[in-house]
């Protein structure tokens, strides 16, 4: 297998330059510029959204009953089974957070680079 860098090289050097005059420049100018996008509205609309959401799932489940229901039972729990849970959880959400790492890595994408 080749490597990026490699490829890049030779694809660079097997295709040579050609002259347009300035015609690709004139093109690329002549061009109309990207069209920004307010970052702010879209945040605001997913805030929003998810803020209906939580309001329609609150008066849904009669009013926050089912999760005051839910904090009663959870009171109820022997103390080392939430400590049991909590640690699951962390355990968990660690592994997707290395598994997310690893996979951004860019040595981990193409296994034959790395030397063992």
């Amino acid at each position: 297998m080749i490597d990026d860098e490699t490829l890049d090289r030779q694809l660079r050097e097997a295709v040579p330059y050609i002259n347009d005059h300035g015609f690709t420049a004139r093109v690329i100018a002549r061009l109309p510029g990207a069209r920004r996008e307010p970052q702010w509205l879209r945040a605001m609309i997913v805030v929003g959204l998810a803020l209906l959401g939580a309001g329609m799932a609150y008066f849904l489940s009669g009013g926050g009953s089912l999760v005051r229901q839910g904090v009663v039972q959870m009171a109820d729990f022997p103390i080392w089974l939430l400590l049991v849970f909590a640690f699951g959880c962390g355990l968990v959400v660690g592994a997707f957070a290395v598994i997310v790492a690893i996979r951004k890595t860019p040595e981990v994408r193409d296994l034959t680079r790395l030397d063992f």
